[in-house]
């Protein structure tokens, strides 16, 4: 969803290319040790340290950045409901992973919000217009808290990477020819991103949406209404590229993946109002 992840990636590419030699040599090793698991235990190619401590703090200055540049809200009552939500679901992770937050409201038109490493969440005042109660407010946030709990953008930067650099192993195999091996990097960049980066941002996405929506049913929030949020999306039309050619799944995909794991997530809303989780957070 976020239109700050993109600038994000950026920010850490522009500091790796370049050191392509070392960019190879890492994506070399990864085959050995890329290997890690989400928390939807999906497999994932992952060239960072698990204790993601560079990605915090890059994640950590580009917030500085964004609040900086963007016009923070300073309406009480917003402030209030946006916290509330998310102190509510961010208290579902476990341990203490749910601790040490930063949640800042941007006075923004823009129907958005996004979270980084290091554990900051931004949220337009633009979304509350679309997400129209509590839990629907909740589903936007709780997908963005399960990108940064997922490490996407660990793995999505992993990803880039590898694709630079076979690009650039490619070009180099091809030969000296300026010409041909200008073209030959266009044509592999091009592939890659159809054929691995592009579906990678989306299988990120689908899993935001499956972590986000057991987030708000363990926190107590209606995970029904996740479906009701992305009908309220669609309906906010705006043209969009074709679904192979999108870092997001079509509204239509998205909400009958949401509908599919309803089934399986019910119960653990009954669960949790059973047993007295029953947000109230207003505005």
């Amino acid at each position: 969803m976020s239109k700050y992840a993109p600038s994000f990636l950026r920010l850490v590419l522009f500091r790796l290319v370049s050191r392509w030699r070392l960019i190879v040599a890492l994506v070399v090793a990864a085959v050995l040790v890329a290997c890690a698991t989400s928390p939807t235990g999906r497999k994932q190619f992952m060239l960072f340290s698990p204790s993601d401590s560079e990605m915090s703090k890059l994640g950590a200055t580009a917030f500085t950045d964004l609040k900086k540049k963007q016009k923070i809200s300073t309406d009480p009552a917003v402030n209030q409901y946006v916290s509330c939500v998310s102190q509510t679901l961010l208290r579902t992770l476990p341990g203490d992973k749910g601790q040490g937050w930063e949640v800042t409201v941007f006075d923004d038109k823009t129907p958005n919000a996004f979270a980084l490493p290091g554990k900051k969440i931004g949220v337009h005042t633009g979304i509350l217009k679309v997400a129209k109660n509590q839990a629907q407010l909740a589903a936007v946030i709780g997908h963005e808290i399960g990108h940064v709990e997922a490490r996407h953008s660990g793995e999505r930067l992993s990803v880039n990477t590898a694709a630079t650099s076979a690009a650039v192993v490619g070009a180099i195999l091809i030969g000296s020819n300026t010409s041909e091996r200008n073209t030959a990097l266009a044509a592999l960049g091009a592939g890659a991103a159809v054929g691995v980066v592009l579906p990678f941002s989306r299988a990120h996405e689908s899993e935001a949406d499956t972590l986000g929506l057991r987030y708000m049913a363990q926190a107590g929030f209606d995970p029904k209404e996740a479906v009701t949020l992305w009908q309220n999306m669609a309906k906010e039309g705006g043209a969009k590229p074709p679904e192979f050619l999108s870092t997001h799944p079509a509204d239509s995909t998205r909400m009958a993946g949401l509908g599919r794991q309803l089934p399986g997530v019910l119960p653990v809303y009954q669960q949790a109002l059973a047993s007295g989780r029953k947000p109230a957070c207003t505005m």
